[in-house]
């Protein structure tokens, strides 16, 4: 296996566990780029770390400015502001695409995904559905993207690791729900970081879909059963025919500690079988099936954690400014664009409005929305042209009685998944109004606003 050298590599989602494994091996040979929302100094393996924050296009362009290969991590299950109205594969999909673009217009030559195994029903939870989402987006630019899907990755620093090990560790009784009785394939880290050694760089695996695995398929009970033995521990388990989804995530968050916002997802997603397929198309050449109870001592004798995952840390409140993430998915009518979009939103929301609200045209690129024919400017909008083609609009917030101008507050409107879905966004927002007046009545007409827009956009289909 010849590893790649020399070469400029970005990381999105460094500080996560697989980024931060990835760090020492991929960086002995290569000039290794983190990519953060925060700034940090060199570290375990990273040449540097460049800051950036993926919702918007502008930090995506920068941080892969000069980056032969790019690795994408990014799961966007946690809080990015204060206030987050919209579904993670919604914010999900709005940072691939956001990459995915960057990427072509650096020259980026490979994506190198890291995506969820799939089972064969054609129902799959929002979870494993935004994963092929984001792996769809991510090739959607032109760069030719390698995706390596897994199940659960036993490392001692993997959030569903901790979660699977501090469920056994706490609970000398186990009641099980059906669910536990559904088949999965575990993957070691150790052949995840092996993986993207391999398809790095190499061009054989240039769109290519892998599918990692390193044991026989158990369920998850007998993975609960193999992790007591594992690390010595005497356990009852005692299986129940009717558990809901709700509880049994109420269960788990509450013996974890685990926010609810990272065991939801992975919740709803256990219903299903994810079993690594055997073909040789999605098979790397080094896969072969290990002793399941030996990955889990491994994991526990390289030492617990010592400290919890970041998936596990709750925001924290030294935020800064009281900014507001909203994003909404809408179906697009065939035909139309996100410039037709804007458009029409414009256009549609004094009707919608009843004339409360009304839209001017304050100069050739600013918009006005003005409560009544003669009342206040609520919010001012100016269009950002160079930012902005037909697929993509965007206007900055410069103010109003409900907005403060910031540089990085916006609106916009864009088309995904081969433009047969808007996605309609306000990002780094900050109102005017109190916090907690705002949060009781503008961030709430604001979402039931853009629900009638989307309901207004189904009437042309």
């Amino acid at each position: 296996m010849t590893q790649l050298s020399g070469a400029t590599v970005a990381v999105a989602g460094a500080s996560g566990f697989i980024g931060q494994a990835l760090g020492p091996l991929l960086g002995n040979q290569n000039h290794l780029i983190g990519l953060s929302r925060s700034a940090k100094p060199a570290q375990n393996g990273y040449s540097e770390f460049r800051r950036a924050d993926l919702f918007s296009m502008k930090d995506a362009e920068s941080a892969l400015e000069n980056v032969d290969y790019a690795i994408y991590l990014v799961h966007s299950m946690m809080p990015s502001a204060r206030l987050v109205q919209g579904a993670f594969e919604d914010l999900d999909l709005l940072c691939a695409d956001n990459f995915a673009k960057a990427a072509a217009r650096n020259g980026v030559k490979q994506i190198v995904y890291l995506g969820g195994l799939m089972p064969n029903d054609d129902d799959v939870s929002a979870h494993l559905q935004s994963r092929l989402e984001v792996e769809e987006v991510l090739g959607s630019e032109g760069v030719p993207v390698t995706s390596l899907r897994a199940g659960l990755v036993i490392g001692a620093n993997g959030s569903s690791y901790q979660l699977l090990t501090r469920l056994v560790q706490r609970l000398p009784v186990m009641v099980l729900p059906s669910w536990t009785q559904t088949k999965m394939q575990p993957v070691s880290e150790q052949e995840v970081v092996q993986a993207f050694q391999y398809v790095l760089g190499n061009p054989d695996s240039f769109g290519a879909v892998y599918d990692l695995y390193s044991t026989a398929p158990v369920s998850y009970e007998q993975l609960m059963q193999a992790t007591a033995q594992a690390l010595e521990l005497k356990r009852r388990f005692v299986g129940v025919p009717l558990l809901s989804p709700r509880l049994s995530r109420l269960w788990v968050s509450l013996t974890t500690g685990a926010p609810k916002e990272l065991v939801a997802p992975l919740i709803e997603s256990l219903r299903h079988e994810m079993l690594a397929r055997k073909e040789a198309p999605h098979q790397l050449p080094m896969a072969q099936e290990q002793d399941l109870i030996e990955l889990i001592q491994q994991a526990s004798q390289r030492g617990q954690a010592s400290k919890p995952p970041r998936a596990f840390l709750k925001p924290s409140n030294s935020r800064g400014a009281d900014t507001v993430r909203s994003v909404q998915r809408m179906r697009l009518p065939a035909g139309k664009d996100a410039q037709w979009a804007a458009n029409e939103y414009f256009r549609w929301l004094p009707e919608a409005m009843k004339g409360l609200v009304q839209v001017i045209q304050l100069d050739e690129n600013k918009i006005g929305f003005r409560f009544s024919d003669k009342g206040p400017l609520l919010l001012e909008l100016e269009m950002r042209s160079h930012r902005s083609d037909p697929q993509r609009q965007v206007m900055r917030v410069t103010g109003g009685y409900l907005a403060k101008e910031t540089e990085r507050g916006r609106l916009e409107f864009r088309q995904v998944l081969n433009g047969r879905t808007l996605l309609a966004a306000i990002h780094d927002f900050e109102p005017r109004l109190p916090w907690w007046i705002y949060r009781s009545t503008q961030a709430e007409v604001h979402r039931w606003i853009m629900d009638r827009f989307g309901k207004h956009l189904d009437s042309f289909s």
